[in-house]
């Protein structure tokens, strides 16, 4: 990598980190969609893997009881998380343009959720099968694009998780993925050490940003900058999609 290249590396992950620190995600998603623009996919994947883990490690344990939340999400993160590893397979056997457009379409459905909000409710008898069936889903999707946001923020959404625990919750389907995704790719040796050290560095501007955006939380319409949020991310995948059919 160059020192340019670096550069753009620190810069997006102190912008991701700075968007995590306000409204609290967006780190991976944000960090997966710019760096996809400028190193390609592969690489994206493998430097989001420290900064996505350790943060929402932090994210998840840090919100409070998490046995109320590992006990009623544990079929869903089972789930999630062993099928990574089979998502990260599949992955082997595809173009890199394919898999950039699955991360494109992947952003576009995380943007439209987070803007029409649909008021979808699941019954609590229903969890039972909708929640490993999304969790494989989910795994698959990470393992394959680096992006654990959907379908798992949709389903935590409607089974109705109070505010606290749906950033807990976050928090453990995040890192979760992004543990038994470096563990995946390291096993297939799609993760060197370069790219190891490359992503252990990133934590610190991740963690610098992560600070700036808590400091101005309290200055920003929280609304108004998740609009333009899932906007920007939208707008983003459809450039990810452009770019890798042309």
């Amino acid at each position: 990598m160059s020192v340019e290249e670096g550069l753009v590396v620190a810069a997006v992950f102190l912008l991701a980190g700075g968007v995590k620190g306000i409204v609290g995600l967006g780190l991976p998603t944000i960090s997966l969609g710019l760096l996809t623009a400028v190193i390609g996919l592969p690489t994206a994947i493998a430097l989001m893997l420290a900064p996505s883990f350790l943060t929402n490690v932090w994210q998840a344990l840090a919100g409070g009881p998490v046995a109320p939340v590992l006990s009623r999400l544990w079929p869903f993160l089972v789930a999630a998380t062993a099928f990574v590893w089979a998502g990260a397979l599949l992955a082997g056997h595809l173009p890199v343009d394919a898999l950039a457009v699955l991360l494109g379409a992947t952003l576009i459905a995380y943007g439209a959720f987070g803007l029409l909000r649909p008021g979808f409710a699941l019954k609590r008898a229903a969890e039972r099968w909708v929640g490993p069936a999304a969790g494989v889903v989910n795994g698959v999707i990470s393992g394959m694009t680096g992006s654990s946001v959907m379908p798992g923020v949709a389903y935590f959404q409607a089974i109705g998780l109070p505010r606290q625990q749906l950033v807990q919750a976050m928090g453990f389907l995040f890192a979760l993925s992004s543990g038994m995704l470096a563990v995946a790719l390291a096993t297939t040796g799609r993760l060197g050490w370069e790219l190891g050290l490359g992503s252990l560095l990133a934590v610190l501007p991740a963690l610098a940003g992560m600070e700036l955006g808590r400091r101005v939380r309290n200055r920003l319409s929280e609304t108004l900058f998740r609009r333009c949020l899932f906007i920007a991310l939208g707008g983003l995948g459809i450039h990810l999609i452009l770019t890798a059919l042309m």
